[in-house]
């Protein structure tokens, strides 16, 4: 959600590595498909057009157009589901500057840091099989991690871990913003934040920090064996009842998809960013989906479906991150009740989320990460939303997320 400067592009996702000493196996480069596209439109996954009624509808139509239009989002899906309530699914705006065609709901979409709670969700069922221990150092599965004997899996996936965050890194966001279909591999990315000293002792400071997730990506793959792509697919997404969320390769987005646009450029000119590779992100925030699959996606995470009570228990256990209404468990933010992840990389960014104590869940999808006024675009709208619908329990959301 805040962003330093673009230069503020990066302030929080992804890895490091090239002076350091590696693990025994260098990690496995994923290959897998993407997942056919489904045949024809999704029609707001059969939502009816009134399905909160015709005042809310109504109000939710203006209130979703008029905070796209003043933040200059150029498109937006919003799904919102409220069992005994109805449900509202929307597509507003643009897919596509250059054609003019219309945003539309069944877009695959880059989903950034949402990418956390699948990985984090991998890495707790390893908890659950006894594979590995929270607390164990990172240092028992990756050599050269600065502090490694100190730093916990637990510290990693809390972002807690005191380590310096690779996207912050000068030459990291130049690198990538001059070449921006380059292919980077997880050791690299974490050479860039291994330059800096670590920025506190583990435990004691919340900082948002993609290399955690990185370094937890590789323990992943340590511990199983398999490219985290694979291990993704058939421990999470598959069991998950997922079929359109996937770890690319490299830059392939499957169509249909939005273009997406960003601010977040070396000259600070909008640009079309469909096509740059998202490697960087990996584990932290380089996967990919769609509103079906997120809405099916956002109940099973916040109610530990795929892990046992005592390990989900652990996971929702948040700490503060200093940013009002919102707290941080294992790979899991909770704001103001919703429970879930956001995410943003260049272009795009998606939301999330389940409250508990109306079922609900809500969905975004923006063809844009240009900050308005120093926030997220896409907390504007699920702020927005959620004032109108949920106005006990309003999105805050606000952490460091460029992933």
């Amino acid at each position: 959600m805040r962003r330093t400067s673009p230069r503020r592009l990066l302030a929080a996702t992804l890895l490091v590595a090239s002076v350091l000493a590696p693990i025994a196996t260098a990690p496995a480069t994923s290959v897998y498909a993407a997942p056919a596209p489904a045949a024809g439109p999704h029609h707001g996954d059969d939502c009816p057009s009134d399905g909160l009624g015709p005042a809310l509808t109504a109000k939710l139509d203006k209130t979703v157009e008029d905070v796209r239009e003043q933040a200059g989002i150029p498109g937006v899906v919003v799904g919102l589901w409220m069992p005994g309530k109805g449900c509202y699914v929307r597509a507003t705006g643009i897919a596509d500057k250059a054609t003019g065609r219309p945003m539309f709901t069944d877009t695959y979409t880059r989903i950034g840091s949402v990418t956390k709670t699948f990985t984090v969700t991998a890495l707790l069922e390893l908890v659950d099989q006894g594979r590995i221990g929270l607390d164990d150092p990172i240092d028992k599965y990756v050599r050269g991690v600065p502090n490694g004997r100190e730093i916990t899996l637990r510290h990693l996936a809390e972002m807690r871990s005191g380590l310096f965050p690779y996207t912050s890194d000068p030459d990291f966001t130049h690198d990538l913003l001059s070449e921006p279909e380059r292919a980077f591999n997880p050791w690299e990315l974490l050479s860039y934040g291994y330059r800096h000293a670590n920025i506190a002792e583990p435990g004691t400071t919340f900082q948002y920090c993609n290399s955690n997730l990185v370094l937890l990506g590789l323990v992943i793959e340590k511990v199983t064996g398999r490219p985290l792509a694979e291990v993704i697919r058939d421990r999470v997404v598959r069991p998950g009842g997922l079929r359109h969320s996937f770890l690319p390769e490299g830059a392939e987005l499957p169509e249909p998809h939005a273009h997406g646009y960003s601010d977040q450029t070396l000259t600070g000119a909008v640009e079309d960013t469909t096509d740059w590779n998202p490697s960087w992100a990996w584990a932290a925030g380089g996967m990919i989906s769609n509103l079906r699959d997120l809405r099916r996606w956002a109940p099973v995470l916040a109610t530990g479906k795929l892990l046992s009570p005592e390990t989900q228990a652990q996971r929702l256990k948040t700490l503060p991150t200093g940013f009002p209404g919102t707290t941080y468990g294992l790979g899991i933010l909770e704001t103001n009740g919703w429970i879930g992840h956001n995410g943003s990389l260049p272009g795009y960014e998606t939301v999330a989320v389940y409250l508990p104590r109306e079922k609900a869940t809500l969905v975004l999808i923006l063809n844009t990460d240009s900050m308005v006024g120093g926030q997220e675009p896409s907390t504007l709208v699920a702020r927005a939303i959620t004032s109108v619908v949920t106005p006990d329990n309003v999105y805050a959301g606000k952490v460091d997320d460029r992933a």
